[in-house]
């Protein structure tokens, strides 16, 4: 199926087990964090799923952590290998996982070698063997590990599908719900794709210098189910999946309604003035400028407007939250006690290895969790130097954006331009403008022989809004709107031209500037 459903939780699912009585009815939850969003709610019991990867990929740990998911959850497990790599090995590199538990093996979590029965008795045999061990074990969950040798015994694909169809009937007789291992990844239909339940593919993908992890599901019968790749990764914890932030927020929440008089204020009286009285809550704002133009300024003095009632958010790609709270001392003071107190939190992450759709999920659960109203993304493009495909960007940012104002969250979105001075400024990312309602325009000028700050208010929503182009002092008292630059042309090329010499024929060109504009 794979078409995206109406409305996807945004929570990441990080392990949590007190839900496993919370998934809809017919449905058996897989304990891996994530994967149960991508599935929209667990498999389905009593179904029969193929799970592909090559070797390394993690199958097996996929497969025990079902397993014992499903003890802990009351269940029992039977795990079935076919000339894969011996139990004693297999549990040696299983104990260093958190989900392991070896106080139920051979009760609970039973592990049985079928292998030498396949050899001498064939698929009739093994079939026979699972029978009786299914019953014996009164399993709930069955894994078979190396269907490959299970088909290397198949005569030709009728008695493969046979095989799977007796494999079928085996689940729904007993109640269980089975797994079957296969390092077999082609681009071919084989007889036992046709029959099964489910096919999830897991493995790797190499970018550069760079690998991934990943998760697809090609089947899922009875369910629609997130579409597309999925990041996954693998530690202590297990396996752990993303979902595509794209494919999980396909609908974004619905804030209340409110006026459009609500407000919240930037921190900085002469910028509340330019864009009205405040930026419009529930919007977003773009500030767009070089390095140094004072965009990391203007969000700090935005944070420190929150409250217990309105809790802020920080996310960074550059600067440490050591360093963010030095200048937060330095520019805005009564941020500091919201940070001690934990009403502003700040997060940083670098951009070289991270995983988009794992920091945008955990944003996402904070903001939900703590219920933020004030959020600052400072550094845009961290998204993009994160990220091994860039076409996803634009679907990215406005699955983003979307969410955020569905939550109610003002939040402001800082982007580095390279051009420090000059007629053209280009945004770095097509179309990035359209995520935002406001955007707030930093430049450096060179005036009277010094170098100064500029800011302009390009737009804000449902808001009427002070146009004219006004200097931004930082100092050691924070941040303040000066003066607005009057009587000066082609400010915004960063080299301006008194309106007295804008009238002379020969005005912008004689010292070889341009006069244009943005």
């Amino acid at each position: 199926m794979g078409k995206p459903a109406r409305r996807r939780s945004a929570g990441s699912g990080q392990g949590d087990m007190s839900g496993l009585s919370d998934h809809p009815d017919g449905r058996m939850p897989s304990g891996i964090a994530g994967l149960d969003q991508v599935l929209l709610g667990g498999f389905v019991r009593n179904g029969i799923y193929i799970v592909q990867g090559p070797p390394g990929s993690g199958k097996t740990i996929l497969a025990n952590q079902i397993c014992y998911t499903q003890v802990a959850a009351g269940g029992r497990a039977l795990y079935v290998t076919l000339l894969s790599e011996q139990h004693e090995r297999m549990l040696s590199n299983l104990r260093q996982m958190r989900f392991f538990d070896p106080g139920c093996i051979a009760r609970e979590m039973s592990y049985i070698s079928a292998f030498q029965t396949l050899e001498r008795e064939g698929l009739a045999g093994l079939l026979a063997l699972l029978r009786r061990e299914l019953v014996g074990h009164r399993a709930t969950v069955l894994v078979i590990d190396g269907l490959v040798a299970a088909e290397a015994y198949a005569t030709n694909a009728l008695a493969l599908k046979k095989f799977v169809h007796e494999l079928q009937m085996l689940c729904s007789a007993g109640d269980c719900t089975m797994f079957l291992l296969t390092s077999a990844v082609d681009a071919t239909v084989s007889a036992e794709h046709t029959m099964v339940d489910g096919m999830i593919e897991i493995g790797t993908q190499s970018f550069g210098w760079r690998v991934e992890r990943q998760l697809l599901v090609r089947k899922f019968r009875g369910s629609d189910y997130l579409a597309g790749q999925h990041a996954m990764a693998i530690s202590t914890d297990g396996i752990t999946i993303w979902p595509r932030i794209e494919a999980l927020l396909t609908a974004p929440g619905r804030a209340a309604r409110r006026g459009d008089a609500a407000r919240a204020g930037t921190g900085i009286a002469g910028l509340d003035a330019m864009v009205g009285g405040g930026i419009p809550k529930g919007s977003a704002t773009l500030l767009l400028g070089p390095t140094g133009t004072g965009k990391t300024a203007i969000g700090l003095r935005f944070l420190a407007g929150c409250s217990a009632d309105e809790p802020g958010l920080w996310l960074g790609f550059y600067e440490s939250p050591e360093q963010l709270e030095a200048r937060a001392a330095d520019m805005a003071p009564a941020l500091v006690p919201l940070i001690r107190d934990g009403v502003v939190r700040f997060v940083w992450q670098s951009p070289s290895e991270g995983l988009i759709d794992r920091v945008t999920g955990e944003v996402i659960d904070d903001v939900r969790q703590r219920r933020v109203k004030r959020l600052v993304v400072d550094g845009l493009l961290g998204f993009r130097d994160m990220t091994v495909q860039p076409e996803r960007l634009g679907g990215f940012y406005r699955a983003f954006a979307n969410e955020m104002r569905g939550l109610d969250v003002t939040a402001f979105y800082t982007v580095e331009v390279p051009e420090l001075l000059g007629p053209v400024l280009r945004a770095p990312v097509p179309r990035l403008t359209a995520i935002s309602e406001n955007l707030l325009l930093l430049r450096f000028v060179e005036h009277d022989g010094r170098l100064k700050r500029l800011i302009s208010v390009m737009k804000v929503r449902n808001s009427a809004f002070d146009p004219r182009l006004r200097e931004l002092e930082i100092g050691g008292g924070g941040v303040a709107i000066g003066e607005a630059f009057d009587g000066e042309r082609a400010l915004l090329s960063g080299y301006p031209t008194p309106e007295s010499e804008a009238s002379s024929p020969r005005a912008g060109t004689a010292a070889g500037r341009d006069p244009g504009g943005v």
